[in-house]
């Protein structure tokens, strides 16, 4: 989660109240979602006013290659063509997933050769669609160790710095794959990568693959969440938050190797303006941008 939640916004989104309703077409559409059935328990919107401002409508787009941009205004999901199946990378909110799907269909493919289902971490933003994805196309969830646990549970971890915030998301009950930092994806023509970048969660993962057209390449990663936001009165200063202070260095290192040429996150906003950022540098400016507002954050702590 990017910024803190209000209580009326939270306390909508536990209790599934409506979100302003648009007619389109043949659809109802949520903030640009496509509704599911309102008795789908794997598709009630939560969120409240936060999901209607993260699900603005925003097309379907090619990145370049064989990765487009299948999310919204201010959530990202994207989808890999490796030419023997498709990978979509995070599953949004639970209200969203049809809209998911109507934008891979909007791209000319079948939501059916959704092979995987990567997940960057195991928050209510990024993972509460991800249970519904699975189920609608057979696709199998791929998640980190401790991602995988929490996605599982459809809840925050113990030590979760958003523990306090409370709520949760529809678990995930069907198979998934855990993949260890470092480790490759396989399939058709991609070799997709998982980078640990711990911080935000201890489970947050990352994932970095090549796309390609003509004779030119280029390198993509979607990152994970790195924002050191927590409930009103986490410490990361604390013994509790000690931890993930080290993650989050870990973290940027990690990010500061990588190859970017392009940088999508989680949130948008987060990679600067755009969907995504083609600039050079973008994943260490990404790392940069954290490393600030943790550095901000701790010093406030420090003088509290």
């Amino acid at each position: 989660m990017i910024t803190m939640m209000t209580v009326a916004a939270w306390l909508a989104g536990v209790n599934h109240l409506p979100l302003p309703i648009v007619e389109e077409a043949h659809a109802q559409t949520v903030a640009g979602a496509a509704l599911a059935p309102a008795d789908d328990p794997l598709t009630r919107p939560i969120g409240g006013a936060r999901a209607a401002e993260w699900l603005a409508p925003a097309p379907p787009v090619k990145i370049f290659g064989n990765s487009y941009l299948v999310g919204f205004s201010g959530l990202s999901v994207a989808l890999i063509d490796t030419g023997d199946g498709l990978v979509l990378v995070d599953g949004a909110l639970p209200q969203s997933a049809a809209a998911v799907l109507a934008h891979v269909r909007q791209l000319g493919f079948d939501p059916k050769d959704i092979k995987f289902i990567l997940s960057t971490e195991p928050h209510w933003d990024h993972a509460g669609g991800l249970a519904a994805l699975a189920r609608d196309t057979g696709a199998t969830v791929v998640a980190s160790e401790r991602g995988a646990e929490g996605l599982r549970l459809g809840k925050h971890a113990a030590d979760d710095p958003q523990l306090a915030y409370g709520g949760g998301w529809p678990a995930v009950s069907t198979p998934m794959r855990v993949m260890a930092d470092g480790e490759v994806l396989p399939l058709g023509t991609a070799r997709i990568t998982a980078r640990a970048t711990p911080g935000h969660t201890m489970g947050s993962m990352s994932w970095s693959w090549q796309a390609c057209e003509r004779k030119k390449c280029k390198e993509i990663v979607f990152a994970a969440s790195l924002n050191p936001v927590s409930a009103d009165d986490y410490k990361f200063s604390s013994a509790a938050g000690a931890p993930f202070v080290a993650a989050f260095a870990q973290s940027y290192r990690t990010m500061d190797a990588l190859t970017c040429d392009v940088l999508i996150s989680a949130h948008p906003d987060n990679a600067g303006e755009g969907r995504f950022s083609a600039k050079p540098r973008a994943c260490r400016a990404y790392a940069d941008r954290s490393r600030k507002a943790l550095a901000k954050r701790l010093a406030a702590e420090k003088a509290a």
